[in-house]
């Protein structure tokens, strides 16, 4: 009798331990099957979010090729945008060096994947143990959930940093990542599923993530006019190690239960 316990308990272990194996993974060509998306259904209008990048002007591009490190911060493009910079060729002798602050450059992404079942928002149940013929159970969102993401650690700048990492995983995975969002109530997911009788089911839903792990670079910039020309120059550069976790915007993973 123990030895039967023993193995119960075991394949349990392991069912519980390939569940969330299952739950976490590399990001897929297309959506698994489980993974439902609700932008139409959702009573809750989350706002969208693309990866289009701010171009750099002609006189940026140019200014950028000549950065000992690659910038790809979009608020410094804009600043460097909005600046009208005129160097002489005449102006010989002429030079000057002005400091534009420290930055978060640029983000190289390490890993990425996903947690389907990131947080769970709902339960559905019916209890069919009554019933002759067994009861339909369907996805109903009981009440309002909003999910956060966010990075896993503080860094300078943090909304700058964001921006770096949201736009690399966007491109990355082609996935409608956010850093929050929003299940309203009564979203209604046509997909019922048959409880048999003498069962009680459960069907949870749960919000899916991106997590992304990666290097953001830092370091102070300088714009150096020098012999009628214009360069920049990045110093005092560091590395740091990041993550971060996006949801998956308008998607609910469901799992089906039965006991």
């Amino acid at each position: 009798m123990k030895k039967i316990v023993a193995l119960v308990s075991s394949f349990i272990l392991l069912f519980a331990f390939q569940s969330g194996v299952e739950a976490k993974s590399a990001v897929p060509n297309k959506l698994p099957e489980f993974v439902v998306d609700i932008s139409k259904e959702n009573t809750y209008p989350n706002p969208t979010h693309d990866a289009s990048e701010l171009v750099p002007s002609r006189e940026t591009k140019a200014l950028l090729k000549t950065a000992n490190v690659a910038i790809e911060n979009p608020v410094l493009i804009k600043l460097l945008n909005e600046s009208v910079i005129h160097p002489s060729k005449w102006s010989i002798g002429y030079s000057a060096r002005i400091y534009l602050g420290e930055w978060p450059l640029n983000y190289v992404s390490k890993e990425t994947s996903v947690n389907w079942e990131y947080k769970k928002i709902n339960d559905n149940a019916v209890d069919a143990r009554g019933s002759k013929n067994g009861q339909q159970l369907d996805y109903i969102q009981k009440a309002q959930a909003k999910v956060n993401g966010g990075l896993t650690s503080e860094v300078p700048k943090m909304e700058e940093a964001s921006q770096l990492i949201m736009a690399k995983t966007l491109v990355k995975t082609h996935l409608p990542i956010s850093f929050s969002t929003i299940i309203g109530a009564g979203t209604k997911i046509d997909r019922p599923y048959q409880v048999q009788s003498k069962q009680i089911g459960h069907l949870y839903g749960f919000v899916p993530a991106v997590n992304e792990r990666g290097k953001i670079t830092y370091g102070e910039v300088f714009l150096v006019l020098r012999g009628g020309k214009a360069n920049i120059e990045a110093k005092n550069i560091m590395q740091q190690g990041i993550g971060a976790w996006m949801p998956i915007q308008d998607h609910v993973s469901l799992r089906y239960m039965v006991r």
